[in-house]
């Protein structure tokens, strides 16, 4: 299935959205690792989530309420259908192009499942996955201009989802008066239209909207909307450690392991290595990119 990618747009914008990136039969693969993901998750069989209260990492288990499922490769989950659609031609060839690099540059890094909180509405604050709310015009800026070896996505696996919120173009401008007085704050908009030139972005099943994750966002979670929407990202290793903290933050000690690296098909273990090497690299603790 071939899959046309306007690379300038994406460029321009920030963001672009993909249709029928994921074949059928992979398609409904992917539905029933969710489900039984989101499950073994609500149930507390699989403790790896992200919790009710806590908008970035680390979370904790101060809330049993979820809005999100971390590790989707983790041999533990035993869903080998997350690891086959992360490698596959498909989502590789639009990684490339949109990062305008060779499959041997590409660098694994994250793959999670976003999901509704069941007893409580949850919301994301405006901001940048790697740049702090209080930074600087000028400090926005130079941040912006390193972030371009990296890409994220999401995936919608369940009915329609209207969750994410972006302002197109932030991904390469630094916050105007405006946008900052909305952004410095913990707390989550009451409307995230207000915020200005702000969009909300719906996806269809099988749509795939693909962002640069320092553009400005933010997400809305109704407890009464069901929500299986797949959430990761890729690198590429030109970008050497800038998005060192952004990933590993998260808590990827167990990718280190041989029985998830025996576990990849070949493409994947070149991948592997690239975010192994990455972490050698790096030294001490590098903390968090955000506060919650």
């Amino acid at each position: 299935m071939t899959v046309t990618i306007n690379k300038a747009l994406y460029d321009e914008q920030g963001y672009i959205i993909l249709p029928n990136l994921i074949p059928p039969e992979t398609f409904e693969a992917l539905k029933e690792a969710c489900e039984h993901a989101t499950a073994k998750t609500r149930t507390g069989s699989w403790p790896h989530r992200r919790t009710v209260g806590r908008q970035f990492p680390p979370f904790d288990d101060s809330n049993p309420d979820s809005w999100g499922v971390q590790h989707l490769m983790h041999p533990d989950l035993e869903e080998p259908a997350f690891a086959e659609w992360y490698t596959s031609d498909a989502l590789i060839n639009a990684a490339k192009e949109l990062l305008q690099c060779n499959e041997d540059e590409l660098q694994m890094e994250l793959f999670n499942l976003l999901i509704n909180p069941l007893e409580h509405n949850f919301a994301l604050r405006w901001h940048r996955d790697d740049v702090r709310e209080n930074a600087t015009a000028e400090e926005e800026v130079i941040a912006l201009g390193l972030w371009t070896h990296g890409v994220q996505w999401n995936t919608r696996v369940l009915s329609n989802d209207s969750c994410l919120y972006i302002v197109p173009n932030t991904h390469k401008l630094p916050r105007t008066e405006l946008q900052r007085a909305q952004s410095m704050t913990q707390v989550p908009p009451a409307n995230p239209l207000d915020m200005p030139g702000a969009i909300q972005v719906t996806l269809k099943p099988g749509e795939t909207v693909f962002y640069n994750n320092n553009i400005l966002h933010c997400g809305a979670y109704n407890s009464k909307q069901r929500r299986a929407t797949l959430h990761g990202c890729m690198g590429d290793i030109r970008g050497g450690s800038t998005r060192a903290k952004n990933v590993l933050q998260h808590g990827l000690l167990w990718m280190t392991e041989d029985r998830f690296r025996d576990r990849l098909n070949e493409r994947g273990k070149r991948m592997l290595q690239a975010l192994v090497d990455m972490k050698k690299g790096v030294q001490g603790d590098l903390g968090y990119s955000q506060v919650n």
